[in-house]
């Protein structure tokens, strides 16, 4: 099992001693951090967008419509501003000229300072650069293998291995930000809806079995004997999942638990994960947001991706499955290995061992330091506008 571990401090922007010229004055930047991909990914940038947030004096995001509703509930965040990047994902957006103009010109209205571009390591931030630049934005930070020429005012080199969170708070550090105090340096989000009406008040456990890469989760038929042998050993279990995924859920669910299929948005998923003992789900983006509420996870991580750099960050977790699988290291989407071995293998037996292992969730929550922010920071948040770039593919397609 893995437990937190402390994240460093550094000189916080405005400080003489960092001598950034990025962020000396007295007036604090308008920063933009960009996080192009899923939900997911852009949860794992909340820390990154904390230390931002306590640095300036208003944080822009820039984010995907797969991961826009997750940036409207990172703390620090002022406003999200939405576009469908070609460059980003299995099923990418068409190039098109004007949704690209017309993010040049959304962002130029802003008159951003400066931005961090966050992206995963596999990732160039280039593209993104070359329109920031374009929107005048004239201090641009990323990770960069590439040679960037004017692009980049801060070409930083990801640590070999680094977690996806730790590499964005890397990046934010050299850019300048800090932590403010007493921030716990984990996932967060604004605190989620009561939904003890959907679930009941009973202790239960989440069984989450879809996810968007069927590599990394249970097929269909394994995730309901883990149900069954849950509920077998006295569990109450919560089967979620989004609405398109309720005939997956009904399935899973069967007549030993809850089904919850397509009944949440994001938030109200947030509040189902933050009432529950533990989570079990692979390595998808409701893991992350169940590290965002404080919720221990038993994550099913396929070694499709490293788990160094996935698994969940700042919360207790188990990780099952095999690691040494043929799969491993190829980001293949579907299992290549026929009957899905490396989580299909999976005992139940090491499921419930794996919960007995886990902390208590509410001991788990309170070893979390509360975080604290910029002072307007949460304000900020329950007042961003929902401002949104029109591309040529709808949110969420």
């Amino acid at each position: 099992m893995t437990h937190p571990e402390p994240t460093p401090r550094r000189p916080a922007p405005g400080d003489p001693a960092t001598g950034d010229p990025a962020t000396r004055g007295a007036e604090r930047p308008h920063t933009l951090v960009v996080r192009l991909d899923s939900v997911g990914d852009v949860l794992l940038a909340g820390p990154a967008v904390r230390m931002a947030a306590a640095g300036s004096r208003r944080v822009t995001m820039l984010a995907g419509p797969l991961g826009q509703a997750a940036a409207r509930l990172l703390p620090g965040v002022d406003e999200v501003v939405t576009f469908d990047a070609p460059w980003v994902g299995r099923d990418p957006a068409a190039v098109d000229g004007r949704a690209a103009g017309a993010l040049v010109d959304a962002l130029a209205t802003r008159r951003v300072d400066r931005a961090l571009i966050l992206t995963s390591y596999h990732q160039s931030p280039l593209p993104a650069a070359l329109l920031l630049k374009l929107a005048g934005v004239e201090w641009v930070a990323a990770d960069s293998e590439d040679y960037p020429g004017s692009l980049l005012q801060l070409r930083h080199r990801r640590g070999r291995g680094r977690h996806e969170a730790r590499a964005a708070m890397d990046l934010a550090a050299a850019a300048g930000f800090a932590l403010p105090p007493g921030d716990h340096g984990g996932l967060d989000i604004q605190p989620p809806p009561d939904t003890g009406p959907l679930t009941g008040t009973d202790p239960y456990v989440v069984v989450h079995p879809g996810a968007t890469a069927p590599a990394r989760a249970w097929s269909e038929r394994r995730a309901a004997r883990a149900v069954s042998a849950l509920a077998g050993a006295g569990h109450r279990v919560v089967v979620t999942g989004g609405a398109s995924e309720k005939e997956l859920t009904a399935a899973v669910a069967g007549e030993h638990a809850l089904d919850l299929g397509g009944r949440t948005g994001l938030h109200e998923l947030a509040g189902v994960l933050a009432g529950a003992r533990a989570v079990i789900v692979g390595n998808t983006g409701p893991s992350h947001l169940a590290a965002a509420v404080g919720t221990p996870v038993v994550c099913l991580f396929a070694p499709v991706v490293p788990a160094g750099r996935w698994a969940p960050f700042g919360v207790p977790h188990v990780l099952l499955g095999d690691r040494d699988a043929p799969c491993a290291g190829t980001r293949a989407v579907g299992c290549p290995v026929p009957g899905h071995p490396c989580l299909d293998g999976i005992e139940d037996a090491e499921v419930l061992a794996a919960l007995d292992r886990l902390p208590p969730a509410a001991r788990a929550r309170s070893a979390r330091t509360p975080r604290t922010s910029r002072a307007d920071s949460t304000a900020g948040a329950a007042r961003a506008t929902r401002a949104t770039v029109t591309t040529n593919r709808k949110a969420g397609a």
